[in-house]
């Protein structure tokens, strides 16, 4: 699912973005220029790297 219409910044771009090391919108924006135009998709993006977060410290635990 396209996130940032302005870049053409899916959902799993962000998430990959997040499984090289990224943990913050500003860390994502390193790799990936996610709202930096409008900045409409900024909550959605913070949302996915949470998210994400959540599920693979989750996996983490699991795999100890």
């Amino acid at each position: 699912m396209y996130v940032c219409l302005c870049n053409g910044i899916t959902d799993r771009q962000i998430r990959d973005s997040v499984h090289r090391g990224a943990d913050s919108l500003p860390a994502i924006q390193c790799q990936l220029p996610v709202a930096t135009c409008c900045g409409a998709c900024a909550e959605v993006a913070r949302e996915i790297i949470e998210n994400e977060r959540s599920s693979s410290h989750q996996c983490c635990r699991a795999a100890a």
